[in-house]
């Protein structure tokens, strides 16, 4: 790890300005990603700013009937809050499929929503990767490319963002709350991450010394939470394919009310044309449902198997959501 220059923020307007002075600074939260990039000098920021001390670890209920969650919650924290396990189970379940328990304990809200690609290029330095190096190529696109992405590629970029967490948070139509030099503004969860389209470098919607404050969730939806992740191996191990999924249960037949796929592209990936069309066997609107939703898809020799994979993660996370007390 090369040397760098240890900053404890004060306030977020203190945060902002070791930003404006430090642009290429990298902010430090639970550092579950940030530290392991920096030991492979993937990351080599010079300067890190720990944000730990800022008061953004609670949890509050909003006026409108949701959640302000701050920015350095932990995840293990979020995801047994009581207001989470009883109103918004999807997140729950999302939080505890990913990592492990002792990850879950550091990993941060705005952590989780920031992290990084796991995909074997971005991670091998002796090839070539767009989102490491711009404009080096995209060696994964022709190379091994099992565990990257079907939709939203382009030709500089085919990987997939890692979090479950923001895939939970695609389905519950959640917003990010930022702070930069123009004040206080939200960004709905479908606009915070980028497409890779030529630059896939720059992954999040972000401003300059820009900070991530909080998240706020909608009021509760109801029906059935599931979150159904598929992965190589049972634990501590990204989506091959997830599903988020809150349904609507009547006797033998189910109703997609939300529904967001995981490992599938550069973000969580939701198609709304794909949700509320009507009720049917588990089967049939699991086929419906994943064809709205995976049209368009462009995938590669060795990833083809997620088309059908997701059907069938969806179909099992209808059963799932059936068979919930």
């Amino acid at each position: 790890m090369r040397d760098f220059i240890y900053h404890r923020a004060r306030s977020i307007d203190d945060a902002m300005s070791l930003l404006g002075t430090n642009p290429d600074a990298k902010l430090l939260a639970g550092g579950t990603n940030l530290l392991d990039l920096m030991k492979l000098q993937i990351e080599t920021p010079p300067h890190l700013i720990d944000v730990n001390h800022l008061g953004l670890d609670g949890i509050e209920v909003t006026e409108a009937g949701g959640l302000w969650i701050g920015a350095t919650v932990r995840n293990a924290d979020l995801a047994s809050h009581p207001a989470v396990r009883s109103d918004y189970g999807v997140l729950t379940r999302a939080l505890v499929s990913g990592a492990s328990g002792q990850l879950r304990n550091r990993a941060t809200t705005a952590g989780n929503l920031m992290q990084r690609t796991r995909c074997p290029y971005f991670y091998g330095t002796t090839m070539a990767c767009n989102k490491r190096e711009p404009g080096s190529g995209c060696d994964a696109i022709n190379g091994l490319s099992a565990n990257l992405a079907i939709l939203g590629t382009s030709a500089s970029c085919i990987a997939t963002h890692p979090s479950d967490m923001a895939v939970a948070l695609r389905a519950l139509d959640a917003s990010v709350v930022v702070t930069g030099p123009d004040g206080e503004r939200k960004i709905a969860i479908s606009d915070f991450h980028r497409l890779p389209d030529e630059t896939p470098h720059i992954e999040t919607n972000l401003k300059a010394r820009e900070i991530i404050t909080k998240v706020e969730l909608p009021a509760p939806i109801s029906g059935k939470h599931v979150y159904r992740k598929v992965r190589e191996r049972a634990s501590y191990a990204f989506a091959t394919v997830s599903v988020a999924l809150i349904a609507q249960i009547n006797g033998n037949e189910v109703a997609i009310e939300r529904l967001a796929f995981g490992g599938l592209a550069a973000k969580p990936w939701r198609v709304e044309a794909a949700e509320n069309r009507g009720f049917g066997r588990p089967e049939n609107v699991a086929r419906d449902a994943a064809s709205a939703a995976l049209e368009g898809a462009n995938p590669t020799e060795h990833n083809r198997y997620k088309i059908e994979l997701a059907q069938r993660a969806l179909h099992s996370a209808l059963i799932d959501a059936q068979e919930q007390k």
